[in-house]
């Protein structure tokens, strides 16, 4: 199954455009995890039990994992989601880019060593570096308009009349999509440029961070990014919801939040 006709199985099983980041600090272990050398995979794995009916899609950024060189215990969680919730869409967050022999490993990583359904790229080496991600068969995330405000110094620079992620979105919507399944990444802390996306890319789903500690509105998100048919966005939280608490009801405390979070991102009439 491709990357666009999971994501529509999730969309319509779990009735949720959530996704919840795993992001693993560990400055931030629960007291029942702490000294505990398989910490990073129980933390993620009670996350993940714990909200997996919520959420359309989960996405481990792999920095968490490779900085604490948990790169086995993210092999370990990918295979997980992957058997236990194959209604749930897997991302690998990882925003690569490179050319040739590289991105071909970079893509064996993402849909060979952890199994993804889709991985975030960089797009700035343009169409010839996403070419091997397409030859695994995965899903290409393209970063289009981040949820930083750093974003702004080359994404908003003028390219022939228009912003440059606007270029980049028509890119991705016209060039890429010839080769395999796509999708952007556009902060839901700039809810105009996301409908300015929107407009342009009208049937790839689009990857929305920024919700929580960013201070995304998921209202304005969904009115600004969701298909005619209420989908296409996976609105993702991490922190807020997988830190709703830092105490050893970690998990009840991040169903919650992703509860209230789910409900915020639902869109009228579902």
């Amino acid at each position: 199954m491709g990357f666009h006709a999971q994501l529509e199985r999730s969309w319509l099983a779990t009735n949720s455009l959530l996704c919840v980041g795993l992001d693993p600090d560990p400055d931030r272990v629960p007291p029942s995890l702490a000294g505990d050398p398989d910490a990073v995979f129980r933390f993620c794995t009670a996350i993940v039990d714990a909200t997996a009916d919520l959420v359309c899609a989960f996405k481990p950024q792999i920095a968490y994992f490779a900085s604490q060189r948990a790169e086995a215990a993210l092999e370990r969680l990918c295979a997980y989601i992957r058997e236990e919730y194959p209604d749930v869409t897997l991302i690998l967050d990882a925003k690569r880019g490179d050319i040739g022999s590289t991105a071909e490993h970079y893509a064996r990583e993402a849909f060979v060593r952890y199994g993804a359904h889709a991985v975030t790229v960089n797009p700035y080496l343009g169409t010839d570096s996403a070419l091997p991600y397409f030859e695994h068969g995965g899903g290409v995330i393209a970063l289009c308009r981040t949820s930083n405000p750093g974003g702004a110094d080359l994404q908003n620079l003028d390219v022939a009349g228009e912003p440059l992620y606007i270029h980049t979105a028509r890119m991705v919507a016209e060039q890429w999509s010839r080769h395999g399944e796509c999708g952007l990444v556009v902060g839901a802390t700039y809810p105009d440029e996301l409908a300015h996306v929107r407009t342009v890319a009208p049937d790839l789903p689009i990857l929305v961070p920024g919700l929580g500690h960013q201070g995304g509105d998921p209202t304005a998100a969904v009115a600004a990014g969701a298909r005619a048919d209420g989908r296409g966005l996976m609105i993702s939280s991490s922190r807020a919801i997988i830190y709703a608490s830092d105490g050893d009801d970690f998990a009840a405390a991040a169903r919650d939040a992703a509860l209230d979070s789910r409900l915020a991102t639902l869109p009228a009439g579902w």
